[in-house]
């Protein structure tokens, strides 16, 4: 089921960017500094905090993809609905309804792309001297 299908509930996507937003804190607070080094293991720390921002990345982009595909499908419908009956305006109407859904949510792939690379890049700024994440194919 699709958890974005209403406006509103763009809400959800925004909880579930919170590690990207807090990225920089996270590794403030949980990186050491050269100083500080020799009390934290910022390996295994970096570690972690990749594995749980790929999953956030992976989930995300899951949730969307799933969204694009289910309001796809509904429009696909509603296209066939109004090619019937073409003097439907409650037809038409949610047809337009749905298809700026669907914008919305392919533009959230985009958003998603941004956010990502953004992480990623203070990810590697920070933790590219205590472990390299593993290159994905």
């Amino acid at each position: 089921m699709c958890v974005f299908r209403q406006p509103e509930q763009m809400e959800v996507l925004k909880v579930m960017r919170t590690i990207d937003d807090r990225i920089v804190h996270s590794l403030n607070t949980t990186v050491p500094t050269v100083s500080f080094s020799g009390k934290v293991d910022a390996t295994q720390t970096c570690k972690q905090l990749y594995e749980s921002m790929l999953e956030a990345h992976l989930s995300r982009d899951k949730a969307i993809k799933s969204c694009i595909a289910q309001t796809s499908e509904v429009v696909g419908q509603l296209r066939e609905q109004r090619a019937k009956d073409s003097e439907n305006m409650a037809v038409i109407k949610q047809l337009r309804k749905e298809q700026t859904k669907l914008k919305l949510m392919q533009s959230e792939l985009n958003v998603e792309e941004v956010v990502n690379d953004r992480s990623l890049k203070v990810f590697n700024e920070r933790c590219r001297i205590h472990y390299t994440p593993p290159k994905v194919k």
